[in-house]
């Protein structure tokens, strides 16, 4: 018998898979996708910055922080409003890579409104309407926001009368702007009464005389540090040319070049908790005294239990601001009675409650396909899917770190153009992934749970779960906040879910009933999940409830929003009864 030569066998291996590859390779560029690039890790290890801070680091070298990014420096020459600047306004409001409203924005304005409190402002038509500040409305126009959404509708008036807020609407339906509209524009003629000290930034800096403690005006939670940096970016937009200056803080990046931001002078704090309780516990950089308005965004996770903690020394710890004026906002698209009742502690009594559909539904624009996947095929099944749609930005979900990098792999040597984005990258490189994918320099991203909440990337058209969130970790909560990346702003979107009865069954009956309130076809697989004639496919979920949870019957009695006393209607008011 020959001897068997292990070397010249392996080297035949290598040369049939170099070979399968470069087919691959062929066929994903005869469909359309770009070259993948490979990962350059040099970068994320270029070592400590270099001693002497004059000297330039190249870029290449160190891609910058998403928290550095620039923003409009006041002057104190300035009057009321700034000139404009150029450069910066083509970067902020003219950037290709910035999502615009879609054709299909008129199905977010057929959505039920719920309005569920005793006093109820008008909600607003237009922005025109609204009694915006002059500068915000220019940047609103800026922004290319036509009209409001439903949420902004009913969030602006709230906010600018004065009241607390909880406000529930879907995925990609405009809250961002919701509460940094009205917030921003009640400051922005107060701004040179109510901001701290600040150096005039114009005449130069020097940290060792001109820095002062940041004592922000208003403060902006989030969970996440995309969507804090997200958050950021929008801040930005509606601060041009005014006074107000927005910074961001979150884990993961330098702390020194956060607070040396923060001491250039901060009235829009945002930041994710830990980071924020850093800063807290360091006075002499961060004072939370002059805060009027506490932002809470996708506060039904902050509220979970493993985050309350953090979240209770958010909202009563430090030097915060306890006057009556103090106002506290909590917006999310999934917001659980629990969450709720967790959430009245620190709301005023006479907050206003608005939901525009149902807590946790999702809308049309997004065309969401169930396919039944054994668990050995799938990598050829989400292969085949790939390379069967026009290119396009597409977003894929797994349910773990380990997963998401085999499955970057994966693509990558399928000559698919990939990154992937999870807790266990450095913050860098998830900056730079979702750098990369906004851009298409890496149109495919795989990501964890750790995107699936507020990332919103322009022309996100496909969201793939390749795997289905369990219901014990996240649930079809976590499946509406995933497929929410996609359809945003009146946008179209697709979402393709790998179903398997092993695995996948505990959170089938609930897929089901989304789909059926969604108008979706269900899948033969599914079928018998559907819930029988007649029964209601989900619990009323209502805000009218006691201390307890008990439903209490509403007071018609002040009228409808706007206190002109009607004859009380038997339907919930929609935004066609507001002819927008």
């Amino acid at each position: 018998m020959d001897n068997f030569d292990v070397s010249s066998m392996g080297s035949a291996l290598k040369d049939i898979t170099s070979s399968q590859n470069t087919k691959r390779a062929e066929a994903a560029r005869e469909k359309g996708w770009v070259a993948p690039e490979s990962y350059d890790y040099a970068k994320y290890n270029a070592g400590p910055p270099l001693p002497n801070p004059s000297e330039e680091i190249p870029k290449e070298q160190l891609p910058e922080w998403a928290a550095n990014a620039a923003k409009y420096e006041w002057k104190d020459e300035y009057g009321d409003v700034g000139p404009a600047n150029p450069d910066l306004e083509e970067m902020l409001f003219r950037s290709e890579f910035i999502n615009r409203t879609g054709l299909k924005i008129s199905n977010l304005q057929n959505i039920e409104v719920i309005a569920e409190s005793h006093e109820r402002p008008k909600p607003v038509k237009t922005f025109d309407d609204a009694g915006i500040h002059p500068i915000v409305r220019e940047n609103i126009r800026l922004c290319r926001y036509d009209l409001p959404t439903p949420i902004q509708a009913y969030a602006i008036p709230a906010v600018l009368t004065g009241h607390d807020l909880i406000a529930i609407a879907q995925t990609g339906s405009g809250k961002t702007a919701a509460f940094l509209i009205p917030v921003l524009s009640q400051l922005m003629g107060k701004a040179k009464k109510l901001a701290a000290p600040r150096p005039n930034l114009a005449e130069g800096y020097d940290p060792t005389v001109d820095a002062v403690r940041a004592e922000p005006l208003v403060l902006i939670v989030a969970p996440t540090r995309e969507l804090a940096t997200q958050l950021f970016d929008e801040a930005r937009r509606l601060c041009y040319r005014s006074m107000l200056r927005p910074c961001v803080v979150y884990g993961g990046a330098p702390t020194r070049d956060q607070r040396e931001e923060l001491r250039r002078g901060c009235d829009i704090l945002i930041g994710t908790p830990g980071r924020i309780l850093d800063f807290m516990d360091k006075p002499h950089i961060l004072s939370l005294r002059r805060v009027k308005y506490t932002i809470i965004d996708e506060a039904d996770e902050l509220l979970l239990a493993d985050w309350e903690s953090d979240f209770t020394k958010i909202m009563s710890g430090g030097d915060m601001n306890e006057d009556a004026d103090h106002r506290y906002m909590m917006f999310s698209a999934t917001f659980n009675r629990d969450c709720r009742q967790l959430a009245r502690k620190y709301l005023a009594e006479d907050h206003v409650r608005v939901r525009i559909g149902r807590p946790g539904s999702t809308h049309i624009n997004v065309d969401q396909n169930i396919v039944y996947a054994e668990p050995a095929l799938k990598k050829q099944c989400l292969y085949d899917l790939l390379l069967a749609m026009p290119p396009s930005r597409t977003l894929i979900f797994v349910n773990s770190k380990t997963q998401a990098d085999f499955l970057d792999d994966y693509l990558y040597n399928m000559g698919l153009p990939s990154t992937s984005i999870h807790a266990d990258r450095t913050q860098r490189e998830r900056e730079d992934a979702l750098r990369a994918f906004r851009t298409a320099k890496c149109p495919i991203m795989v990501a964890t749970g750790v995107s699936a909440r507020g990332l919103d990337i322009k022309n996100v058209m496909h969201v793939i779960n390749f795997d289905l969130p369990s219901k014990t970790h996240g649930g079809i909560v976590e499946y509406v906040h995933r497929i929410g990346r996609t359809a945003r702003i009146g946008n179209e979107g697709l979402a393709t879910s790998f179903y398997n009865h092993d695995r996948d069954s505990d959170l089938a009956p609930d897929l089901v009933r989304l789909l059926i309130e969604s108008k979706q076809a269900i899948p033969d697989f599914l079928e018998s999940y559907k819930p029988a004639d007649g029964e209601k496919l989900f619990q009323d979920d209502t805000d009218d409830e006691d201390e307890e949870g008990e439903i209490v019957e509403e007071d018609n009695s002040k009228g409808n929003w706007g206190g002109i006393p009607e004859p009380v209607d038997s339907r919930a008011p929609t935004v066609a009864d507001y002819d927008f």
